[in-house]
């Protein structure tokens, strides 16, 4: 599994900056708390690794790998959730 780095390491990425393999840590859900609250009780809690799988044929929803699950999350959600690179 590769890890992303993102430039200097310091500056976040948004979720859907990840390529299929690449792994990184959750930083944060800048979401409605409904929405936040709902991803977190499905493993996206800020400091635990995510890695992305696949996309869907048409690029949307894609499959993501966090706390021993795979969630779909559409692109635009995913523009909403922060990650960095391993330490």
């Amino acid at each position: 599994m590769q890890t992303v780095f993102n430039g200097n390491g310091a500056a976040p990425l948004v979720l859907s900056e990840l390529r299929e393999g690449e792994e990184g840590i959750l930083e944060s859900l800048d979401l409605p708390e409904e929405f936040a609250s709902r991803l977190m009780e499905l493993g996206f809690i800020p400091g635990l690794p995510v890695s992305a799988g696949k996309t869907a044929p048409g690029g949307d929803p894609r499959i993501f790998h966090v706390d021993g699950s795979e969630v779909a999350l559409r692109r635009e959600t995913c523009s909403h959730i922060l990650i960095r690179a391993h330490a």
